[in-house]
């Protein structure tokens, strides 16, 4: 059943299609291998704690769901019934229609690939500041990222002794001078210093 589907660049139309849960790629190499759709289905991998140590998952970034460009009026039968998909998206009947800027949006908040890789924001080692709670202002050196809980123990100068702590990562940002620095903590340390 190796039939291309062939049609004009103007009748293709991008597609969400519903796939069984954590077959989502699979789904998607079928409508490739079988009948030549494009098929965009964004996923992440990302580091978690579990019993047996840190891991690596990867997953799709809409579970269950993926885009599929095809021409609806020649191939929706085909495409919904493939290996793997379970249906496509309806709205009041008929096949919702993505437009290709959302796909294209996507694609670019993915940096054109289909998987993103999600690392540590903060490693060991890392000079941070504290932006927001009790010691904000305040300077401070990771000793150790607590990626399950999105937290670190940092070693900071507080009252004349050095203190360890434990702060989210929502409180932390990289000094402004850093060539990583998210350039909302600068926002943040502006606002807190006009604060004073």
């Amino acid at each position: 059943m190796n039939e291309l589907l062939s049609v004009p660049d103007g009748d293709l139309r991008w597609y969400c299609l519903r796939a069984r849960p954590r077959q989502e790629h699979l789904a998607a190499e079928r409508l490739r291998a079988q009948y030549g759709v494009e098929v965009y289905g964004p996923r992440i991998r990302y580091r978690k704690v579990t019993r047996r140590g840190t891991v690596w998952f990867v997953e799709a970034l809409f579970p269950g769901y993926l885009f599929a460009r095809f021409d609806a009026a020649a191939d929706l039968r085909r495409v919904q019934y493939a290996a793997g998909v379970t249906g496509v998206v309806r709205f009041s009947g008929k096949p919702a229609v993505v437009p290709e800027e959302t796909i294209a949006n996507l694609r670019s908040a993915m940096s054109d690939g289909e998987i993103k890789v999600f690392v540590e924001p903060f490693k060991a080692g890392d000079r941070v500041e504290v932006v927001e709670g009790p010691f904000r202002g305040l300077e401070a050196v990771i000793t150790q990222v607590l990626p399950a809980r999105e937290r670190v123990r940092v070693l900071l100068e507080f009252l004349g002794r050095e203190t360890a702590a434990e702060i989210s990562y929502a409180q932390l940002a990289k000094p402004s001078g850093h060539p990583l620095a998210i350039p909302a903590a600068a926002d943040s340390s502006a606002a807190a210093a006009k604060r004073r």
